[in-house]
């Protein structure tokens, strides 16, 4: 692959952006961490929207339609009622993932394949809520959506 970490970071950002424009209604979300390793580059989104457990499955199907939609290869989904998680490749060979975390919390990951060295800058696209700078840990989901939150207390 012809491309260095800073261009797979971008083409992460690119994915993230991609499956969170897919989302109707649209949710909230904040960057979480850019991880940088030898050679390759994790990109990571928190959604701040409140998902109801209720809302959780429909969740689920918009993004797991959106990724076959786009080509990418399901590795694995785990169906467990209270983490469920999606893994998938792109045909870039680029890991996506969404998994659900504590208190209903949805998280997106990428992991891009082994790339040339290079500086990574943060990412450039703009979160739809506060980012949360300095604080050590992103707080739990706190938006509320009239559909996604529905039946949540």
């Amino acid at each position: 692959m012809d491309m260095n970490m800073q261009q797979a970071a971008e083409r992460a950002d690119e994915i993230l952006d991609g499956v969170l424009g897919e989302i109707e209604p649209e949710v909230k979300w904040t960057h979480d961490t850019t991880s940088v390793g030898s050679c390759d580059v994790t990109r990571r989104r928190a959604v701040m929207t409140i998902v109801s457990p209720e809302r959780r499955g429909n969740f689920l199907g918009v993004v797991d339609r959106a990724w076959r939609a786009s080509g990418y290869r399901m590795k694995s989904i785990n169906n467990d009622p209270d983490v469920p998680a999606i893994f998938a490749q792109t045909e870039d060979g680029f890991g996506v993932s969404l998994i659900v975390g504590g208190e209903g919390q949805v998280f997106f990951e990428v992991d891009t394949p082994c790339v040339e060295e290079s500086e990574v800058a943060e990412s450039t696209t703009q979160a739809t809520a506060p980012t949360y700078e300095g604080m050590e840990h992103i707080p739990r989901p706190n938006i509320r959506s009239p559909f996604w939150s529905a039946g949540a207390p």
